[in-house]
């Protein structure tokens, strides 16, 4: 599992190449071709990954998303924050324009490691965790977007990697501290097949789940394992993942 580290630019720097500089690089990607998607798209057609969305309803939740994160960028706020709704009768592109404007200044010149309230009990609260689940978000609501117009593009292993582990030992924690805690208890194994990385998930009752690299031969309750990009959709319900084993922690360690 990678270490996070911090050089003296305060750029965030982790094994495998990761930097704030290049989560802003990829968002920015991602940014793009999301624009692209939804402005292309009728307002009114289905979004079939997000049950009961519209392109209008999948638009102002990126839009409000940007608004709500960049916040804490922008101010280095130490807690949470509680923003208005933007009012009803706001134009989606023109509110997701404003706030990928917002975006395209904020994100270069924060600093990775400036402190600022985060979402995640299993992370530090600096600005780097934000740089890094912008970049993702705004890649799952591309990927939702492309799909529903039949355009999907492939993405990046390495960037699926990292997703991957944002999932695992981030966004559970997350969704297990805000949400009702863990019932279930056993472990998971998430092994790649394109690439070395492999992570084991250990739920409990009533905490957080663990997360660690896995040992080579290691017995778990559940088994998933695929190439990158397959596991990294998969987990958020957006493709097909081949699973074996318990079906409890399966249904614990999926983030849709």
């Amino acid at each position: 599992m990678a270490a996070h580290r911090i050089d003296s630019s305060g750029r965030l720097d982790v094994p495998g190449g990761w930097t704030t500089q290049r989560w802003t690089e990829v968002f920015t990607a991602q940014a793009e071709m999301f624009r692209a998607a939804v402005g292309k798209a009728d307002p009114t057609a289905k979004v079939p990954s997000c049950p009961g969305w519209t392109f209008t309803d999948l638009t102002l939740h990126v839009g409000r998303f940007l608004e709500t994160s960049l916040e804490y960028l922008r101010t280095g706020s130490p807690v949470q924050l509680r923003l208005p709704r933007p009012p009803a009768e706001v134009e989606p592109l023109a509110y997701l324009d404003t706030q990928l404007a917002k975006a395209a200044e904020l994100l270069p010149a924060v600093p990775g490691n400036r402190a600022t309230w985060t979402f995640s009990p299993a992370a530090p609260d600096l600005a780097w965790v934000w740089h890094r689940r912008l970049a993702h978000e705004l890649d799952l609501r591309r990927w939702d977007a492309q799909a529903a117009l039949r355009e999907l593009v492939v993405g990046d292993a390495d960037f699926a990697v990292d997703g991957i582990d944002e999932a695992l030992t981030t966004l559970l924690a997350a969704k297990y501290a805000t949400d009702v805690p863990p019932t279930t208890r056993g472990t998971a194994l998430v092994q790649l097949t394109d690439v070395p990385e492999a992570w084991v998930v250990t739920f409990a009752p009533g905490v957080v789940p663990e997360v660690r690299a896995a040992w080579p031969g290691e017995e778990t309750d559940l088994q998933v394992t695929g190439e990158a990009q397959l596991v990294h959709y998969g987990l958020w319900g957006r493709l097909p993942l081949k699973h074996t084993g318990d079906e409890r922690v399966w249904f614990a360690l999926k983030l849709d």
